[in-house]
Parts: structure tokens; C-alpha cells; sequence
């Protein structure tokens, strides 16, 4: 026994919150349009190893400590807060130039890229928060192993979004390769990208609560 109820109304619900667009759309969406369908894929593999660790994290009470410690959750939301705002400057402050050869582009290293993802997702405490008030729902009472229930469950959730993030990194590259000889669309695409990872972080940073 899995333990779960309402499997079919987790998986509906949990597909229609992966569509909602995110920071980690836009990262990947961002990876995908300038650097193709490969950087866009590592791009979201390294935002599923984030969720992995909010799933085991919220199975084995991690989440539960950040619900309750207003201390443990403004810690992790101040550096991830401060990790969204670095890597959105970091966009903002940079400008593609034409190549004279399509070998002299410069492209972040495929590791990088995964570790951006990776810690743009595993850095926000809204997602383990989000586990925490949303997979119990659909844990049957007598289930025996909750924390195994937790995880059937959040791999299902994230199974389903990173079938998602492919078809983000997918679409985002059909259109990046339309722009990738205009650098002043390339420009204004990285510029809104690295806009709305400042805009992130500062929303993370000021929010009020964890209960909000």
C-alpha cells in the first residue's frame, strides 16, 4: 500500500501548479534561449535535484522545523533571497556581443548551469513550505509509513514538472535560436530575465512571514 488517497486529483492539482510560472521557469526558460535545448535540459535537471531535497527534507520533518522556527525559515529565505538577486545581477550587468565566429560564444559550462538550478529551487523555503501544506492532503489517514507516503507522493509531484521543465527548455530554445544573431533582443531577453530574478529575491526576501 502506498498509503496516498486522491491520487488522481494530486497529480491534476500538482500539474496545473507547475504550469503557474516561477523563478525556476524563468531560469530555465532563460538557460534554454541562449544557450539551446541541452543547457535548458541540465538547467532543469538541476532544478528537480533541488525539489529532491525539499521531498526528503519535508518526509523527514526539515519542513515541519521551518514551519515552526520563524529563525530556521528567515535564515533560508534571506540566502535564498540573496542568491536569486545575485544570479539576476549577474544577468542584468552582462551584454552579449555579435560573435565573429559561432565558436567564440560565450556559454556557461553545462555543471554551472545545473548548480544554478539547483540552488535557485533547493534556496527557496516557499517550496518546502509548499510540501509541507500540500502533499498531507493527499496521505490517507491510516497509512502506516507516512514518510514513505510523502515520498511516493513528491516524486509523482516532481516526475510531472520536470516533464514540464523539458517541454519549457524545449520551446524556449526554438525561440532562442530565432533571436541568438539579435543581440538587442538577445540583450532585452537577459535583461527581463535577470529583472525578474531581482524581483524574486526581493519578494523572498520581504516577505513577511512564514505563514504568509
Amino acid at each position: 500500500m502506498l498509503g496516498t488517497q486522491d491520487l488522481w486529483l494530486f497529480i491534476v492539482s500538482g500539474i496545473a501548479l507547475n504550469l503557474v510560472p516561477g523563478q525556476d521557469f524563468i531560469f530555465i526558460a532563460s538557460r534554454s534561449a541562449s544557450q539551446g535545448t541541452r543547457a535548458g535540459i541540465v538547467a532543469s535537471l538541476g532544478v528537480g535535484a533541488g525539489t529532491l531535497v525539499h521531498i526528503f527534507a519535508a518526509a523527514f520533518g526539515l519542513s515541519a522545523i521551518l514551519a515552526a522556527s520563524s529563525t530556521a525559515y528567515t535564515v533560508i529565505k534571506v540566502l535564498g533571497g540573496l542568491y536569486l538577486i545575485y544570479l539576476g545581477a549577474d544577468l542584468l550587468l552582462s551584454r552579449r556581443k555579435m560573435p565573429t565566429t559561432p565558436s567564440k560564444v560565450t556559454q556557461a559550462p553545462l555543471r554551472n548551469i545545473f548548480y544554478q538550478g539547483f540552488l535557485t529551487n533547493a534556496l527557496n523555503p516557499k517550496v518546502a513550505l509548499f510540501f509541507v501544506a500540500f502533499v498531507p492532503q493527499f496521505i490517507a489517514p491510516g497509512a502506516t509509513n507516512i514518510a514513505f507516503s510523502f515520498l511516493v507522493l513528491g516524486f509523482i509531484f516532481n516526475f510531472n514538472g520536470m516533464i514540464w521543465c523539458f517541454i519549457v527548455a524545449w520551446s524556449s530554445a526554438a525561440a532562442g535560436a530565432r533571436l541568438k544573431h539579435n543581440t538587442t533582443l538577445s540583450n532585452l531577453a537577459t535583461r527581463l530575465a535577470g529583472g525578474l530574478f531581482v524581483y524574486f529575491g526581493l519578494r523572498l526576501l520581504f516577505d513577511a512571514s512564514p505563514s504568509n
